[in-house]
């Protein structure tokens, strides 16, 4: 043992402790004169009460050599002069196999006020995307258990989905039948700005019992300040990250990506940034990438990700839905017209894209596939005609026979929130009906 490195460490720690004192707070920003810290690192904020713990926060910028700080929680207890502590380092939580089936805050503690479990490794929220030489090509399917994606729109171990819907057209309970039915070993679900009402509302309904017991569930509700509900897409992203690298086949599903950007722009525009489209500042846009490019494939394991994007008024081409159908492997849009008229999951199959599809199946199903797309759009193509009855039959052979298909294919594609259907039963269920099979 060299105890002359212990004696070298002592020459060089720093026997004081630096503070520095809030100056201001306006709106969600705290500016503090000192102490000396870098962007992302984590300070304490001490108030004047005793009784209370320090208020956590975050350096998101500087003015002037002042330093502004959002908070974690409230900023009721913050007065001028309160001292500032920064801890030097970024935010860390703490994760292990032992927090399965538990819910979690954007700071890794349980929502149920239980302590932490023993043995939990502590890794930092914020890391850098994999080397994109270094990212195996997804070559495998993997089951998520909703017909309609497994037969047309298979998704790939390690590919990324975007899930884009407007309000109330089902995506939560589509999440639910993804982290049951799903062939991965861990699912990871980040439940961002969600209404407080519905978190338990997902985990004992859409998620069930069943769901639980192989998710951890990481939850930043909407009353919780901005800084809260971006970490809490960031922590649910590094816990993927962490199982990953121990070689498990991961599900990481956000919901959702657009109040992640709301949650940036609130603090864009808080520390000065000037804003664009729809009122987003460009820190949005570069940090949607940096959070996307993390999951996916690396050499020891996969994370299949899936966002879902609320487009407002059901307008798909709006700057968020925009930017992130750019960036992932896929999107799967959700239909109001086809919810509205009782099928769910509402899955517009027309609009959605995997982008790996044809890459990781086999030519007779990628075969049955276009057939299934082809008699689906002819006949929607002519639903006018059909439905007031100025279509006459025999006039044209393929949209009879979209005709006669249309009741089985809509048949096949609805499936109840708890029906399980496995990949290869999916697929065979689909050459079946093809082939006359299917009633």
């Amino acid at each position: 043992m060299n105890i002359g490195n212990h004696y070298s460490a002592i020459d060089q720690a720093d026997t004081y402790k630096y503070y520095g004192k809030v100056l201001r707070v306006v709106g969600l920003m705290i500016e503090s004169q000192g102490p000396q810290a870098n962007i992302g690192d984590v300070c304490y904020i001490h108030t004047s009460r005793k009784d209370k713990s320090p208020i956590l926060s975050e350096v998101v910028g500087f003015n002037n050599e002042k330093i502004i700080l959002m908070p974690y929680a409230e900023v009721n207890e913050i007065g001028p002069g309160c001292l500032v502590e920064s801890s030097g380092k970024s935010l860390r939580v703490k994760i292990g196999r032992s927090l399965i089936g538990r819910a979690i805050d954007p700071l890794g503690l349980p929502l149920d006020l239980s302590p932490l479990p023993k043995g939990l490794t502590s890794i930092p929220t914020d890391q850098t995307p994999p080397n994109p030489m270094l990212r195996p090509p997804i070559s495998e399917p993997i089951q998520v258990g909703v017909r309609a994606i497994d037969s047309l729109l298979t998704v790939g171990k390690g590919q990324r989905v975007g899930i884009f819907a407007g309000s109330g057209v089902g995506k939560s309970t589509l999440l639910g039948m993804i982290a049951r039915n799903s062939g991965a070993d861990i699912n990871v679900i980040a439940l961002i700005g969600e209404r407080g009402r519905e978190v338990r509302e997902f985990i004992e309904k859409d998620l069930g019992e069943e769901g639980l017991k192989k998710s951890i569930v990481v939850v930043a509700t909407s009353d919780q300040p901005a800084l809260m509900r971006i970490k809490g897409a960031y922590t649910a992203t590094a816990i993927s990250e962490y199982f990953r690298d121990l070689g498990y086949q991961v599900n990481l599903m956000m919901d959702s990506v657009t109040r992640v950007a709301m949650a940036q722009r609130e603090i864009g525009l808080a520390i000065g940034e000037p804003p664009t489209t729809k009122g987003y500042t460009p820190s949005v846009f570069s940090i949607l990438p940096k959070l996307l490019e993390r999951t996916g494939t690396n050499h020891l394991g996969t994370i299949t990700a899936f966002y879902t994007v609320l487009v407002d008024g059901d307008d798909m081409n709006e700057p968020i839905a925009d930017a992130v159908r750019g960036i992932l492997d896929g999107h799967f849009v959700m239909d109001r017209k086809i919810a509205e008229r009782g099928q769910f999951p509402a899955i517009n199959v027309l609009k959605s894209v995997s982008r790996v599809m044809n890459q990781i199946t086999t030519e007779e199903q990628r075969d049955a596939a276009n057939e299934l797309r082809t008699l689906i759009s002819t006949f929607e193509e002519n639903m006018e005609l059909i439905n007031i009855g100025a279509y006459k039959r025999g006039t044209n052979k393929d949209i009879d026979k979209a005709i006669s298909f249309y009741p089985k294919i809509q048949a096949f594609l609805k499936q109840g929130v708890f029906e399980y259907t496995t990949l290869e039963e999916t697929i065979s269920m689909m050459k079946a009906l093809l082939n006359g099979g299917v009633n």
